[in-house]
């Protein structure tokens, strides 16, 4: 492999890790130099809005492709849609439920109330700064490439005659019309569905009603149909119409013996939070199906409607909804911008997306049969999107295949429709003991575990559902196996990053194959806690949520503290999605204070303040958006220049510390280690592109550029492309 041109981060592993001690005593801080009325912790929310504002400003960047900045604008809307149905949906019920005193006192004093009306500030200012870049930046851009989304006004002959047929084959017959009378109530509209209201007047007159009054019409756009139609145009011309603007041109024939005074496209979305009472229920996945159920159709927390709306029709759907006018979008374009996403694959422009890219595949050495053998030899480490996932999948598929290997354990979170994996695990279980362990509530993708949960255990692989209260988060996969030479060992995979083949191509993650004893055991044991609820003396050298984590965290950070106090190499590099506990952020608050630099590339949330005299002077924040979502979570520590570098599953969240089964696992070959230190942390480090910089007042700045560009992502995706012998 060639070397890394990326400086070395300041800290990273080597050897076995270090006995754990108790956590240090708390020592008194130095007086900080905070602003007045400043809290120690940024606002959980607003800092994850910053983060999608992140988001929003790769589809504002020109540098990027122009259809990945398309999609860039679609991944804001779509995670602005769960961030609305979940914390949103959370702060509404707190305030509805009464509870009208702020929850902590790093929450700055405010009351739930202030903090929602506060947020809805926010909202709406993103979403005005949304349509601003899809009207003022992306539809001239993709027009100058001659791509066109027209109306049906400006329709040629042939495409309006290819619409309508499309139209009348495809679309009139999943419509249903709707008039809201008192015969006609108003219809179920369902979490995030399209529709289209029209305010109409009926023409009959009658002598009872010579003057009738106005009645809202509602149509459900189909969610079976793509929302945007293609069209026939000249060559190297992609032209499309929005579904909805297709089934408005015909609302005439819907609503006969009405006059159509005016409509508009609208969206409401819902409280898509999941309650279960779960130490009431005998059969979590039936709790789960019923729960998804509600889902569809609960209370309403946002409606979104075209601007072109008339106030009339707005009040209408407002009081039906009984939302607050805060509660109200008015959006200056096509309501849902996260199916933009359909036009990056509709548009056969290669040129205008990133290049293609594979994973480099993991050779055998030239006297190993299998990844069993070479195992036995050596640690195998892999970095995803930049080493294909193929690796992972093969250790599982082979196994299963393997009349050797006695029993599988795995569990799953998320995993893809047409995993191999799922292939392999039935059938391995028709001639091995295979158990997998799935998380029913992994959000939003519960009714696919239900499924996945009943084909299995049809297949005879024994199932289970975890701990009750806990969601199963850790990614691992056990094998035992009796060996050529007559030895029974296991054989583990652990990861950062789910199961899934496909999103394994656009997240980066990291994944450690491993027979080492202490560690497979260490597995086993938290397998036996998983599914039989029982605790281990000791799951070192595993740390593992909610035994044992937190604590151990506290204790490396703490370690870093004395270091430094002593006068030793001292020095921390945190990589994940969140930093929201505010235990861990008190602790590195206190390794600051003592001298330790602490480096953190966080994704998304981040709760601390850094760069705050004599209270995070010697901490750093960095978050890094780009054409992968930066999934890996590595921890490094200097540990007084011997070393220690972990991965996992877990972010540094209450959630996750405590509420979650997660496992992080020790990186202790040296040149694994060593590799995690220079090539991968060093890179984002040195990142000066997609890197933005967290500032003591919570804003993002992006990193200074007075050196050449370079880019991390770029610069692993050219390490893999080197150090390929395979050709893609």
């Amino acid at each position: 492999m060639p070397e890394s041109k990326a400086p070395a981060a300041k800290s990273g592993s080597a050897g076995k890790p270090a006995a754990r001690k108790a956590p240090a005593k708390k020592t008194s801080a130095k007086k900080s130099a905070m602003p007045p009325g400043q809290s120690l912790f940024f606002d959980r929310d607003e800092s994850w809005m910053l983060f999608n504002q992140r988001v929003l400003e790769e589809a504002q960047d020109a540098r990027n492709p122009l259809l990945e900045r398309v999609k860039f604008l679609a991944i804001t809307a779509s995670n602005l849609d769960e961030f609305i149905e979940i914390r949103v949906a959370s702060l509404l019920q707190r305030i509805e439920e009464g509870f009208n005193e702020p929850r902590r006192l790093d929450e700055g004093g405010l009351t739930p109330q202030q903090r929602l009306d506060r947020l809805n500030l926010v909202l709406h200012d993103f979403v005005d700064a949304q349509y601003q870049c899809w009207n003022q930046k992306l539809l001239p851009a993709l027009e100058a490439e001659n791509i066109h989304i027209l109306t049906w006004q400006e329709l040629s002959g042939r495409a309006r005659a290819h619409a309508l047929s499309f139209y009348e084959t495809e679309v009139d017959p999943l419509l249903t019309p709707v008039t809201i009378d008192p015969s006609h109530p108003f219809p179920r509209v369902l979490n995030k569905a399209l529709c289209i209201a029209l305010l109409l007047r009926s023409k009959r007159r009658s002598a009872s009603v010579p003057r009738p009054g106005t009645v809202l019409g509602v149509v459900t756009v189909p969610r079976a149909l793509p929302r945007l139609v293609p069209l026939p145009g000249a060559h190297g011309r992609f032209d499309f119409i929005m579904l909805h603007k297709l089934i408005e041109s015909q609302v005439e024939a819907m609503f006969r013996g009405y006059e159509v005074l005016s409509q508009a496209a609208f969206r409401v979305t819902r409280n898509s939070n999941l309650y279960l009472q779960e130490e009431e229920s005998r059969n979590l996945l039936e709790s789960v199906r019923a729960e998804l159920h509600n889902r569809r159709k609960g209370d309403a927390v946002r409606l979104e409607i075209e601007s072109a709306a008339t106030p009339e029709i707005v009040e209408r759907l407002r009081t039906n909804f009984e939302l607050d006018p805060v509660q109200v979008f008015s959006t200056d374009g096509p309501v849902n911008l996260s199916r933009l996403m359909h036009l990056y694959g509709e548009v056969a422009r290669p040129e205008l997306k990133y290049p293609g890219f594979h994973g480099r595949h993991y050779h055998l050495a030239p006297k190993s049969a299998n990844l069993f053998d070479e195992l036995r030899t050596k640690d195998i480490l892999l970095h995803h999107p930049f080493d294909s996932y193929r690796t992972v999948e093969d250790f599982i598929e082979s196994a299963a295949a393997d009349p050797a290997v006695l029993s599988m354990k795995q569990t799953l979170y998320r995993t893809s429709a047409d995993s191999p994996l799922f292939t392999a695990l039935t059938e391995a279980a028709q001639s091995k003991e295979v158990t997998v362990v799935i998380e029913l509530m992994a959000r939003f993708d519960e009714a696919s575990n239900i499924r996945w949960a009943r084909d299995l255990e049809d297949a005879g692989v024994g199932v289970f559902l975890g701990i009750l209260g806990l969601k199963t988060h850790c990614k691992l996969a056990l094998m035992v196996r009796r060996d050529p030479d007559g030895v029974t060992r296991r054989y583990a995979h652990l990861g950062t990053g789910n199961y899934n083949s496909v999103t394994a191509r656009f997240y980066t993650d990291i994944s450690l194959l491993t027979a080492r004893p202490e560690i497979t055991s260490a597995a086993q044991s938290v397998f036996r806690y998983l599914t039989a609820e029982s605790e281990s003396e000791a799951y070192a050298p595993l740390l593992v949520a909610p035994l044992t984590l937190a604590p151990d965290l506290l204790q490396l950070i703490a370690r870093e503290r004395e270091h430094a106090k002593a006068g030793e190499p001292a020095g921390i590099v945190a990589k994940m999605n969140a930093l929201l506990d505010r235990a861990s952020i008190e602790a590195l608050y206190a390794a600051s204070n003592a001298g330790v630099e602490i480096d953190l590339i966080v994704r998304g949330m981040c709760s601390l303040r850094p760069g705050v005299k004599g209270l995070s002077e010697h901490i750093r924040v960095r978050s890094i958006v780009g054409r992968f979502l930066e999934h890996s979570r590595i921890f490094s520590f200097v540990n007084g220049g011997r070393p220690e570098v972990f991965c996992g599953s877990a972010d540094w969240m209450p959630r996750n510390l405590f509420e979650r089964c997660e496992v992080v696992f020790p990186v202790v070959d040296p040149a694994l280690s060593e590799r995690l230190r220079n090539e991968v942390l060093g890179a984002y480090l040195a990142d000066n592109t997609k890197a933005r910089l967290l500032q003591p007042d919570g804003q993002y700045v992006r990193a200074p550029n007075d050196s050449p560009a370079f880019s991390a992502q770029d610069h692993l995706i050219e390490i893999s492309l080197a150090d390929r012998h395979d050709p893609q």
